[in-house]
């Protein structure tokens, strides 16, 4: 097993963790909830409660695509265990809830604006529940896995469509700032995901699956505005496939294989490495989107000030030297810090490219973003499958050979002319 020690400032048995495990994540989610309501208040156009409260699902709904997809990292174990398999075959529960979703995406956002926004996504969250009760019925790793998939093809249709609606919302002078809060409640859903999975896993992780359920059919009660176009024309890939979308979403794929996708490294070198409980481990990981959450309305008002290009040129480079960093952690403290730092970084790289997708081509604002987030989510995919059979050789070779990835978003990105 690679060196990293055995943690003694963190067990996962410590009294100080049991104890202060309820105060910490109670104390986060109250101040998230009012960060982002005096954030939401103090700007113009936000001060009306009918504004704050038609945008408000949308947010909202944000945080579910990254709940649903992470909320099994901390439970590896335990589902090795329950269904006898490998690391390799359990990770398949995470990548092939991505692949699905990816490849709808090409296709999901324009579909989803000709059937109306409002009832794509009320449809696909009760598809999503019905998923859930597959997982956690699941009495092999097989049936697990398809209904995983399943829960990746609802999912496909709610993220683009989501921020489709909410670039519709706002004036374009400040739709970077709106991001930049959507962005956070994704890192909410990111960070709570580890929570309920971690807190699961050391219980039962089938409880993981009816939770998502719950939020899935309370979602449903209320989807975002936009009817049916009876006008709207049959998808089409060839509007998409241009030499700057393409670059865009081969830079945006290399980031989630990479410096985006290293929060599953961290999940597993938490468990297997270091040792620590499901609820410990989710608790690292919540410290790194509760970074993402409370920056993504910072890297937004930054974006809006300096430029696409700019930003995301700093917010690639940084994450591509941070993102291998904690794989020297020797303990679950010091694992925890270091996740923090790297996921400032990761976050602004997600604020841009979001940006982009919703803003780069007006007349197809979904197709566009889904079209771009199909190749992150590839890239989120593909990661863990080339990287958690690594950690058994070299947890840092594995760490830094992700994170490395990010060089070609950075090159990518350094190409990139906003007045194109």
């Amino acid at each position: 097993m690679p060196a990293l020690a055995t943690p003694t400032l963190w067990h996962p048995t410590s009294t100080f963790l049991q104890r202060s495990d309820d105060y910490f994540v109670q104390s986060v989610q109250k101040r998230f909830a009012c960060g982002i309501y005096c954030h939401l208040m103090s700007h113009d156009g936000a001060r009306s409660p009918g504004t704050l409260l038609s945008r408000l699902p949308l947010y909202v709904g944000g945080f579910m695509g990254p709940f649903g997809t992470v909320v099994i990292v901390p439970m590896f174990p335990e589902l090795r265990e329950e269904f006898d398999a490998s690391s390799s075959a359990v990770s398949l529960g995470f990548s092939l809830y991505l692949l699905p979703f990816a490849a709808l995406l090409l296709v999901s956002g324009t579909l989803g604006e000709r059937w109306g926004r409002r009832r794509t996504v009320r449809g696909t969250y009760l598809l999503y529940a019905a998923a859930s009760i597959g997982c956690a019925l699941a009495p092999n790793l097989t049936v697990f896995i398809l209904a995983r998939a399943m829960q990746g093809v609802a999912n496909a249709f709610i993220t683009p469509l989501l921020l489709a609606g909410l670039a519709e919302t706002v004036p374009a002078d400040r739709f970077g700032r709106q991001v930049g809060i959507y962005s956070s409640f994704q890192a909410f859903g990111g960070g709570l995901g580890p929570i309920i999975g971690g807190v699961a896993a050391d219980t039962s992780w089938r409880y993981a699956f009816w939770g998502t359920m719950l939020v899935s059919l309370v979602l449903a009660l209320a989807p975002p505005q936009g009817e049916a176009r009876r006008d709207a024309e049959a998808p089409r890939l060839r509007p998409l496939l241009t030499r700057r979308m393409v670059a865009l979403g081969v830079a945006f794929l290399f980031a989630a294989a990479g410096p985006i996708g290293i929060s599953v490294l961290v999940g597993v070198a938490a468990r297997d490495v270091l040792d620590l409980s499901g609820t410990a481990t989710g608790i690292v990981l919540f410290g790194g989107a509760m970074s993402a959450l409370v920056l993504g309305p910072t890297w937004g008002r930054l974006l809006d000030s300096v430029g696409t290009r700019k930003l995301g040129l700093i917010a690639a480079a940084t994450a591509t030297v941070l993102a291998g960093v904690p794989s020297f952690a020797t303990s679950g403290w010091a694992l925890g810090i270091m996740w923090i730092i790297a996921s400032a970084a990761i976050s602004a790289i997600i604020v841009v490219f979001q940006a982009l997708g919703a803003s780069i081509m007006p007349t197809n604002r979904g197709g566009a973003l889904s079209f771009l987030l199909s190749f992150r989510f590839v890239g989120h995919a593909i990661g863990p499958i080339l990287f958690v059979p690594l950690i058994d050789w070299s947890v840092r070779g594995a760490f830094f050979m992700a994170a490395g990835l990010g060089l070609v978003t950075t090159v990518v990105i350094a190409t990139f002319r906003e007045q194109d």
